[in-house]
């Protein structure tokens, strides 16, 4: 069998190589482009450290190459294709007997097997340290994040004591803890009574657990504080419904206890039930890609025109993805099932590709 050939050992080894290599280069530049904007933003704080600017923009690197996983798919493949046409090993490989669909099957499981990988291990990865930068960010920049950010979450709350509203910057995705917190107090006659800052808040039976507190009483010297209990009455359904977290924020593992979260606060889940089937469906979307690529890769590099079919192949994935968007918008605003908008334009794609092959190969 070809998979356990040496043949079909050497064309994963190419394709995995100019995947990675693919990698590599857009997850360098993707970190380039966010330190160069990070630090931007911190131009006029000079309390900012280079190495905080480094740590968030890579923390929040991989978030942004899951979004780009499919063009690198297709970048990659188009990239290996293409090097063995011009050394001559696709013909070689053809004289020996060797259909496209044996050649190709290699590659098809190596886009599935690393879609699933991607979806199940990556995924949850990049996740998390997308929300360990979003609180280093808040914590770094402070109150300057709310100026220019949609991030800013604000709540009111009742409580045996009175009344309070809590702000807060933002909120870890994996545990619910809130960062950059203030809250307002105020007595049972609506009279403000004292400010709270805390560095973080998370919510445990019916109490904030605050860290690393400020209280700001009025006609009082400020006091400094390593923890605080603030009672509540909100229970964690409540909350989530105001901090509200992107469906790309949480991860695989924790998307199907997001979708009931969600439902049993009355509220809509699309973009959470959309985000499992888009992640349940990448392998498949990954295999579209490399099929596109091998439609446009595959011609003897002797008969020219690969610059012209490579840049059809780049525009036909970019198409794909588009239309992939397009899909996704629509399942979140409920005009169409989530599983539905997740799983057709992967199929069409892999059926678009099954068909070109078939016509180039067997007319």
């Amino acid at each position: 069998m070809i998979l356990v050939s040496t043949l079909g050992r050497y064309l994963s080894r190419r394709f995995l190589a100019a995947i990675f290599g693919v990698l590599a280069f857009l997850f360098v530049m993707i970190f380039l482009l966010d330190f160069a904007d990070t630090t931007r933003r911190a131009g006029d704080m000079p309390h900012v450290s280079i190495t905080s600017i480094a740590a968030i923009s890579l923390l929040r690197t991989p978030s942004v190459i899951e979004q780009t996983l499919p063009f690198v798919f297709l970048f990659g493949a188009i990239i290996c294709f293409v090097n063995l046409s011009l050394r001559l090993e696709l013909v070689v490989m053809r004289a020996a007997g060797l259909s496209v669909w044996q050649f190709l099957l290699p590659p098809l499981v190596c886009a599935i097997v690393l879609g699933a990988l991607a979806a199940v291990g990556f995924n949850p990865i990049s996740a998390t340290l997308k929300a360990r930068s979003d609180v280093l960010d808040a914590k770094v920049f402070g109150a300057r994040q709310e100026g220019d950010s949609d991030k800013v979450f604000w709540i009111r709350q009742r409580s045996k004591d009175g009344q309070a509203v809590i702000h807060a910057l933002a909120e870890n995705a994996d545990d619910g803890t809130l960062s950059g917190v203030t809250i307002y107090a105020f007595d049972l006659d609506n009279r403000f009574t004292k400010r709270l800052e805390a560095d973080t808040a998370k919510l445990d039976k019916r109490v904030w657990h605050l860290s690393k507190v400020r209280e700001f009483v009025p006609n009082q010297e400020p006091q400094s504080m390593e923890t605080l209990d603030f009672p509540t009455l909100l229970t964690k359904a409540q909350v989530d419904q105001n901090f509200a977290v992107e469906a790309d924020s949480v991860s695989f593992w924790r998307l199907p206890s997001a979708i009931a979260q969600q439902g049993a606060a009355g509220l809509e889940a699309n973009d959470y039930r959309l985000q499992y089937q888009v992640l349940l469906a990448r392998p498949m979307l990954l295999v579209a890609m490399v099929l596109i690529a091998a439609t446009v890769s595959l011609r003897f590099a002797r008969l020219g025109g690969i610059g012209v079919m490579v840049l059809s192949g780049i525009g036909a994935g970019f198409v794909l993805y588009v239309v992939t968007k397009m899909a996704r918008d629509l399942g979140v605003a409920g005009l169409v099932d989530p599983a539905a908008a997740a799983w057709t334009p992967a199929v069409v794609g892999v059926l678009i590709g099954f068909t070109v092959l078939l016509n180039q190969e067997d007319g």
